[in-house]
């Protein structure tokens, strides 16, 4: 096989994805599987992470299904304990998991900040931590955390989210630059508006629903799949000089003012 004929390939490699029981997180466990990986689903929801696993065997993938808290720092380095220990290697990790409050900042109260904090930033950077020693040891590895368009475009009720989803393109762009003489890239991908169970309450409004479909250039929403393609980019080889970026995904959401269509 030609080179470039696999080099989206990821057959012989290991690849972890926290938050897999549903959403994106299901559609990269599913996408990473199809393109060869022996694929680890983890989540909160062990039963949800054991259903994704299974739909990728009875498609003819590798995969298998555990629990995992990613803000639980001792639950996690067992966890990629464990699977280095059956494995000997995680080559591919991808964070999902996220949770926002959405209310006016003055609203806010300590503990609605630290639900958020907690999860979308300190959750991603004790799995990204983990991941990081056993792949620098390793010298190969590629980490995809998810962002978000509002990494730097935001609206009211967001803005602690926001700030997360901001905090880890930083995050990523630091651990590229640390790690990157030892061969792991550390990337982003910034989704736009997506149909996933987090949305589910916008979908519920048709007019919120309509406002952000017209919002785009594509004038849609996507589906979690569509984000399975960019994910399998940058986990592969297709993307090996690629590291310390974010990838938006987002229907051209931030490329347009959006405001107003003048007549041309």
């Amino acid at each position: 096989m030609h080179k470039f004929e696999q080099m989206f390939r990821l057959d012989g490699r290991v690849a972890l994805v926290a938050g897999s029981a549903s959403g994106i997180g299901r559609a990269a466990a599913q996408g990473l599987a199809a393109a060869g990986a022996t694929t680890i689903c983890a989540d909160l929801n062990g039963a949800g992470a054991q259903n994704v696993a299974a739909e990728i065997r009875d498609a003819g993938g590798r995969a298998e299904g555990l629990v995992l808290d990613i803000t639980d720092q001792q639950g996690v380095d067992a966890t990629v304990s464990q699977i280095i220990a059956e494995h000997q290697h995680i080559h591919v990790l991808v964070s999902t998991p996220a949770v926002n409050v959405r209310k006016p900042l003055l609203s806010y109260t300590g503990d609605d900040f630290d639900k958020v904090i907690r999860l979308n930033l300190k959750g991603s950077f004790l799995i990204a931590q983990a991941v990081a020693r056993t792949m620098s040891e390793k010298g190969r590895g590629s980490i995809i955390l998810l962002s978000s368009i509002r990494s730097i475009t935001v609206e009211p009720g967001q803005g602690v989210y926001a700030a997360t989803k901001a905090g880890l393109v930083q995050m990523a762009r630091a651990l590229a630059a640390e790690l990157g003489g030892a061969g792991v890239r550390v990337n982003c991908i910034a989704p736009g508006v997506v149909e996933t169970p987090l949305t589910e309450p916008i979908k519920s409004k048709p007019e919120w629903y309509q406002a952000y479909a017209n919002k785009n250039a594509l004038k849609r929403w996507a589906s979690a799949d569509e984000m399975a393609g960019p994910i399998v980019f940058l986990a592969s080889d297709a993307s090996s000089y690629v590291t310390g970026t974010v990838l938006f995904v987002d229907g051209g959401w931030t490329a347009i003012d959006g405001r107003f269509q003048p007549p041309l």
